[in-house]
């Protein structure tokens, strides 16, 4: 499965190089070529992890053990084998819960695999550099990503939140994450300022190759990265 870049027809790229460069070089987004027929119904009694590793093989990523680590991350939910609870409301009507999760964000759904993914895919691409992961939010995005990076090696993480714009218990999960590798920032202005802050250091080509030659590679735990 190729992923092309919404700016560039002809920018195709594997998943693995998706994940650890989703900063596109002409500043489009990632996408697969094409989208798989699948019939959810017949998977209808697997476990989550279970479909999950059949909903990655009908995208044809093939059913490799970097996939089987990732999806481990859901043993921190409340329900080991399964990180959702799908709960009925009424006939016809469930609803299925995202929040059981260890920052109780429904970011958790993605930002505890992320990381396990990205370290994975960093060894197969060749890269020798660690990563260090910028990630701007407006409270949900950003305890999450700390949680997920945090303490995993070749990582470090670095989180920018508007000081006045999250709520107080979003800025005291952020703060008190711990880890070895994460890093808090509180700015002056709002999401968009720590956004456009955030875009501003990956456009900057000095930086990444000042970055670079002291072994240190920019990626992002946003909405930009496909993983």
């Amino acid at each position: 499965m190729l992923l092309v870049e919404s700016r560039n027809i002809n920018n195709k790229v594997d998943f693995k190089n998706a994940l650890v460069n989703p900063n596109a070089p002409q500043g489009g987004l990632y996408s697969p070529l094409s989208l798989p027929q699948f019939d959810g119904e017949k998977y209808a009694n697997l476990s989550y992890k279970e479909f999950a590793l059949k909903l990655i093989e009908s995208f044809e990523f093939g059913h490799e053990a970097l996939f089987d680590k990732a999806l481990k991350s859901y043993e921190k939910f409340d329900d080991k084998n399964s990180p959702i609870a799908l709960k009925k409301i009424k006939d016809k009507t469930y609803i299925n819960e995202l929040w059981h999760g260890p920052t109780r964000a429904f970011k958790d759904m993605a930002l505890q695999v992320l990381p396990h993914l990205l370290v994975a895919a960093l060894g197969k691409t060749g890269a020798d550099k660690e990563i260090v992961i910028l990630v701007a939010t407006s409270g949900d995005t950003g305890k999450a990503a700390l949680e997920g990076f945090r303490d995993v090696p070749y990582t470090r993480i670095i989180v920018f939140y508007p000081k006045e714009g999250v709520s107080a218990i979003q800025e005291l999960q952020m703060n008190t994450t711990g880890g070895k590798n994460t890093r808090v920032i509180g700015i002056k202005g709002n999401f968009d300022d720590c956004q456009n802050g955030v875009k501003d250091i990956f456009g900057n080509s000095k930086l990444a190759s000042d970055m670079a030659a002291k072994g240190f590679y920019f990626s992002s735990a946003n909405s930009i990265n496909w993983g």
